[in-house]
């Protein structure tokens, strides 16, 4: 049998990386006329993504190739330097492939890129091999949706970052609601970002097709919006999630077991998760306050803070903790509520263990996340919509004590509509991957689609 070779670019870091891992994973464990090879691009000096390549069930229909690594131009925006790295690779990405395609009686007919979000530059090498170039989006089918319809209205309109500012609302197909401009990711309004965000749209409406980590249940008017809406129609869209990495291996056994053991004799439903991703960090005067409200609010907790924790006065009914198994704590049966920043990955794991969220965004797209759990699907309580921390910057405002305990008090409301929707969602998620489901029968047509390529 004649194998279609994929390629795989994923973006260097670590949460866009798991799911495209997984989602390789999910491709060839559901076809074996596929191969896949993942091209790894690193950012200089840094060895986490060998934690999650190394992982990987190697096998004769997945291999893992990491690509020379390059410096990155001194003091450059984040932006100007994900630009020069990908431009720099791309002689290394056309090096392997050509290795790949000399080989190819032994994986196949090379049959498609498929890149990261931010990886659509590597378009141009597909083109080279003539072969089509599918997106994966690591974030909301609404985002995306968003995403779009801003490049459309910048190149349409001519509305750049500064008049997008002066509007408070924003009508776009993928929401069912006017969007707070407020709401939109940094990146998106701010000038030194202007000609990278261009470049990433453009990238995303020149892709033959685009895989998005998200499923047609949780967002059916997102998803709608790319048959109905005449601007996003000629988008080929794969809804294929929820793509998650339960089996994550725990850093620290002792501390994982610890928490886990302790959350086994507390009641169900009782017990508050508060984490805010890898790079989510407070002040100390933002941590006083998550601490004051937390004791007031007499809840059962597990925090975990990227800083030394505070003198712990609750230690009987929470735990304050450096790093937490994310995954482990959430599917526990004691778990009743998520505080969480609202990354698109930790939304869709609490989705599909039916937690409900209290939304604390801080950068990247979560503040849209935030916006679409609260106030287009209802499955989420506020405790923020539009707190932003700019890369390295400040937060744009201070929440007080009051606020985070109403928040915290209202996720874990037993009989509340919230609840109900999300534990119903969280059987959607998981039937939605079965045979018959929704991204099940979209992940068969993305496969016909790349299988069909090898016999052009």
């Amino acid at each position: 049998m004649k194998k279609a070779q994929v390629v795989f670019i994923p973006f260097p870091g670590v949460s866009h990386l798991v799911s495209t891992l997984e989602f390789a994973k999910l491709l060839i464990n559901r076809d074996n006329r596929l191969h896949i090879t993942v091209l790894i691009i690193k950012f200089p000096h840094t060895t986490e993504t060998d934690i999650y390549t190394k992982s990987l069930p190697f096998s004769n229909s997945l291999n893992v190739i990491n690509l020379p690594e390059c410096s990155l131009p001194p003091n450059s925006n984040p932006g100007s330097a994900m630009t020069a790295l990908l431009e720099a690779q791309k002689p290394n990405v056309k090096q392997a492939v050509s290795n790949l395609t000399t080989g190819e009686g032994q994986h196949g007919h090379l049959a498609a890129f498929v890149v990261d979000m931010f990886c659509t530059t590597m378009t141009d090498v597909a083109k080279e091999f003539s072969v089509p170039t599918l997106v994966f989006f690591t974030s909301s089918v609404a985002f995306l949706g968003l995403s779009l319809h801003l490049h459309t209205i910048r190149e349409r309109d001519n509305v750049d970052s500064t008049q997008l500012l002066q509007l408070t609302e924003l009508a776009v197909p993928s929401f069912a609601n006017l969007v707070p401009t407020k709401s939109l990711p940094s990146s998106v309004v701010l000038k030194k970002w202007e000609s990278f965000m261009m470049a990433y749209w453009n990238g995303l409406k020149n892709a033959d097709g685009i895989i998005v980590n998200s499923f047609e249940e949780l967002e059916s008017h997102a998803v709608d919006s790319f048959v109905s809406d005449p601007g996003l129609a000629g988008i080929t869209l794969y809804p294929v999630g929820p793509i998650l990495n339960l089996e994550h291996k725990t850093k620290d056994m002792d501390e994982s077991h610890d928490i886990i053991k302790w959350l086994d004799v507390q009641p169900p439903s009782s017990v508050v998760f508060l984490c805010f991703g890898s790079k989510g960090t407070f002040d100390e005067d933002q941590i006083k306050e998550i601490a004051f409200a937390i004791e007031n609010s007499g809840v059962r907790f597990i925090w975990s803070l990227r800083k030394p924790p505070l003198k712990d006065r609750t230690v009987e009914i929470g735990r304050v903790v450096g790093w937490a198994p994310q995954v482990q704590i959430l599917a526990h049966p004691a778990i009743g509520g998520f505080v969480s920043h609202c990354g698109w990955n930790s939304t869709l794991e609490s989705i599909y263990f039916g937690v409900p969220i209290a939304t604390w965004p801080i950068f990247a797209e979560q503040q849209i996340n935030a916006f679409e759990l609260v106030c287009e699907l209802k499955m989420s309580v506020e405790i923020a919509l539009d707190y932003n921390v700019d890369f390295g910057g400040e937060p744009n405002y201070f929440i007080t004590a009051d606020k985070i305990e109403k928040g915290i008090k209202s996720v874990l409301d037993k009989d509340g509509e919230v609840r109900k929707k999300v534990k119903m969602m969280s059987e959607n998620s998981r039937k939605t991957l079965l045979e018959g489901g929704s991204s099940y029968t979209y992940l068969g047509r993305l496969i016909d689609y790349i299988v069909n390529q090898t016999s052009n």
